[in-house]
């Protein structure tokens, strides 16, 4: 059975489609993440893209091809350790059916396979418990807590670290 999401490595031509999503789901992301709302936030978090350290992806439903969400791996870490951060937000519109779900095992699948990462780390707010949910669906444990981890819209917020190894991701 085909997947419903495809991903995509974020390009230029994503950056209207993915500002007015971001701008329409407002409401969803705060106070968890403050994605790229204009133009020249997404012209950053572009740049920022840059395949070494950095990758993003974009994913969209397979039927409709409209913008599900995105997944970010960052600080990704080559030589003994293999690793990587991932964060991701889905849109509104496109939440509630297990869409992103697929997009983080997608990525995470990608991460593991392609690039030949060892390790994915996501670091979530403890109060946002879709986020949560998503990680512990996929099979990733909490290894931890952060105390004021992450600088999120000015303020430092707690995080929790999930992780999963690469022989633990079921291919």
């Amino acid at each position: 059975m085909l997947p419903r999401v495809t991903i995509s490595r974020v390009q230029s031509s994503d950056g209207a489609e993915l500002v007015a999503a971001n701008l329409a789901s407002i409401a969803l992301h705060e106070p968890w993440v403050s994605p790229c709302r204009d133009a020249a936030s997404f012209q950053g978090y572009l740049s920022r893209c840059d395949g070494d350290r950095s990758m993003g992806f974009i994913a969209r439903e397979r039927e409709s091809n409209r913008i599900v969400g995105v997944v970010n791996l960052s600080e990704i870490v080559r030589g003994f350790f293999q690793s990587t951060y991932m964060g991701y937000y889905g849109v509104a519109g496109m939440n509630g059916r297990g869409l992103m779900n697929e997009a983080v095992g997608l990525v995470s699948t990608h991460a593991f396979t392609e690039l030949g990462l060892h390790r994915i780390e996501a670091n979530i707010q403890p109060d946002n418990e879709p986020s949560r949910a998503l990680v512990k669906r996929l099979g990733f444990r909490q290894e931890g807590f952060s105390p004021r981890y992450l600088k999120i819209n000015g303020e430092w917020r707690d995080h929790e670290r999930w992780a999963i190894l690469s022989d633990e991701w079921p291919a």
